[in-house]
């Protein structure tokens, strides 16, 4: 297997430790388990997305576990406002806040929020179970684009969370270029539902949810795969990947950088573990094996 040099990497204007950072919405709640990431390893961490006003979230159940993947519905639950003060003492540190809005005007009003305090953020234009939110607005390229626009203006790194549920990706990656994004981020859950036969019921409260982890791993190299070939900013990958391989293909795919979540929920250490395979001091640079099956 392909080893790579180990270091810092800068990705869309932030500056990371390695190329693996944490995913939005997992161990993000808290300055505490952010710093906890960092600290096992990950090269950067995504916050849980942060909105205009507090959010409770979908009434449970959730969360369920799947045999691949983990589906979900929690519906955005935050604290708003309040949430500068978790990562106060993180200013120095390679911190991304993911947030959200349902217009332009209110993306911006959170964005400035952590101007100053974050390395930069991430705007989820993706969710697919929150209403008004999330991949309500991330389906529409002029949306997507005056949203990453507006944010831009105020001089921050930002990135935008992409959803797979579009027919065309490309055309909304490219709308976010247009708006100015220094990163893409591909890709955020996909829409999904279980049924329980017991209950003849859907199993979560939102009726839909979002499925991640291994299961949608293959639609993730896709998106990445063809945003690589339709934009020029840098893209990280994102959606079930959970070994070094797994970041080697999503890289070759395009990826400079990958984000990881659903599993940390199997490995607490799955940073360290996969650092321990992927870096080795006579590997090779990232720069040799991004895109190269584009070739």
């Amino acid at each position: 297997m392909v080893e790579l040099k180990p270091g810092p990497v800068t990705v869309g204007g932030v500056t990371l430790d390695n190329h693996l950072l944490l995913a939005a919405g997992v161990l993000g709640t808290t300055g505490a388990s952010l710093s906890r990431m960092l600290a096992r390893g990950a090269g950067g961490v995504v916050t849980k997305s942060i909105g205009p006003q507090p959010k409770d979230g979908h009434t449970g159940p959730c969360v369920t576990l799947l045999g691949e993947g983990i589906l979900n519905a929690m519906g955005l639950p935050n604290p708003s406002r309040e949430f500068t003060g978790e990562i106060s003492t993180l200013s120095n540190k390679p911190v991304i806040v993911s947030i959200f809005g349902g217009n332009p005007a209110e993306f911006v009003e959170v964005a400035g929020w952590f101007k100053g305090m974050a390395a930069g953020v991430d705007l989820n234009l993706s969710c697919p179970h929150a209403e008004g939110y999330g991949a309500a607005i991330g389906v529409d390229p002029d949306l997507v684009e005056k949203c990453t626009r507006e944010v831009r203006a105020l001089g921050m790194p930002t990135w935008v969370k992409l959803t797979p549920n579009v027919t065309d990706i490309k055309a909304i990656g490219k709308a976010a270029e247009r708006g100015g994004a220094t990163a893409i981020v591909a890709i955020n859950t996909v829409k999904a539902m279980r049924i329980s036969t017991a209950f003849r019921r859907p199993v979560l409260g939102n009726r839909y949810g979002g499925l991640s982890g291994n299961a949608i791993f293959p639609i993730a190299v896709r998106c990445v795969y063809e945003l690589y070939e339709a934009c020029s900013i840098p893209i990280i990958g994102c959606g079930g990947i959970s070994s070094a391989d797994n970041v080697l293909e999503m890289m070759m795919a395009g990826a400079c950088a990958v984000e990881i979540g659903s599993a940390v929920h199997q490995d607490i250490g799955i940073f360290e573990t996969i650092k321990n395979v992927l870096y080795a001091k006579n590997g090779v640079a990232a720069e040799e094996i991004i895109g190269c099956a584009h070739e």
